[in-house]
């Protein structure tokens, strides 16, 4: 009696993984999107409220800069869709995977600045204290954490050697 090997990966197509890596790449976009979304749309709104004229100049550049962010952050985590109709059909689901991938990835870390640079702006008017940059800062520091120093360490430490 011969004792199997167990068993690694999956056995799937080129095509199969493609379709796979697709719709979880759509599940987690969806989460981001939304996100994105419902900021970007508060953001719009700030300007056309009486406060706003009343904000420094620093205050209103650190505004601009953040709706700018938040609308590249939404191009790029609704890029995947229009990518994937424009492409649907095509044959070329696994590059576009690889783009729709790394387009969802830009748009993270362009969320990541929508968020600081909104928690900077929303803090320093809340509070105008010296202590808000340093709070902005720990809390980039735990979205760094969470979104790419967790994911990194646990793709290091469990991923197989010889899948590297």
């Amino acid at each position: 009696m011969t004792e199997e090997a167990p068993r690694r990966g999956r056995d799937e197509t080129r095509e199969e993984r493609a379709d796979r890596k697709w719709g979880e790449l759509i599940q987690e976009v969806r989460v981001a999107q939304t996100g994105v979304q419902i900021l970007f749309g508060f953001l719009l709104t700030v300007v056309f409220q009486p406060k706003y004229a009343q904000l420094s100049s620093a205050d209103q550049i650190i505004y601009i800069i953040t709706v700018v962010l938040g609308a590249c952050a939404t191009g790029a985590l609704i890029g995947p869709v229009s990518l994937h109709r424009l492409v649907s059909g095509r044959r070329v689901k696994p590059q576009a995977v690889k783009l729709a991938g790394r387009l969802t990835f830009i748009g993270l870390v362009l969320l990541l600045a929508t968020m600081a640079c909104s928690l900077l702006l929303i803090l320093r008017v809340a509070t105008h204290d010296g202590y808000v940059p340093w709070l902005v800062g720990a809390v980039v520091f735990w979205y760094l954490v969470c979104w790419y120093g967790l994911p990194i360490w646990a793709r290091l430490r469990h991923t197989d050697p010889e899948d590297r």
